[in-house]
């Protein structure tokens, strides 16, 4: 074995390791770990007197997002805050009295219902119940 062929062995081999350093990690971003759903059905969202009629909160629901919404006639209700559309956590807007995604700028009224932007279909609801002074969402 001469000395260019140990050379090209280890330019040839830190090239490769120089190559595999950078693209593993891009696979690993690319291809997102599988993340399992929790096993919770029902979750303590906020207190009764937490929500003022015309606001709403953000709670976590297992591992995404939930917006508990108080109408201002004062319903409760609750949605998943994630978006039909690309995925992004909508939130409610006093000032327009509707729940908005501002990724897109997609639209839903209080009911969950796509009104306008690009969500292709509306919010999926969960199931209020109030216990007390606890309100409690459940997967429905």
């Amino acid at each position: 074995m001469n000395r260019r062929t140990v050379l090209n062995y280890f330019l040839g081999s830190s090239i490769g390791a120089t190559l595999s350093a950078i693209v593993y990690p891009v696979i690993q971003f690319l291809i997102p770990p599988v993340v399992s759903e929790a096993a919770q059905s029902n979750v303590v969202a906020a207190t009764a007197n937490e929500l003022r009629p015309g606001t709403a909160k953000i709670f976590k629901f297992g591992s995404a997002p939930g917006l508990l919404l108080r109408t201002p006639t004062g319903d409760v209700r609750a949605f998943s805050a994630v978006c039909t559309h690309l995925n992004c956590t909508v939130q409610y807007r006093p000032d327009l009295e509707h729940i908005w995604c501002a990724c897109h700028d997609g639209h839903y009224d209080i009911n969950g219902k796509n009104i306008t932007g690009p969500p292709p279909r509306p919010l999926e609801q969960y199931e209020v119940n109030v216990r007390g002074d606890d309100i409690i969402v459940s997967k429905g």
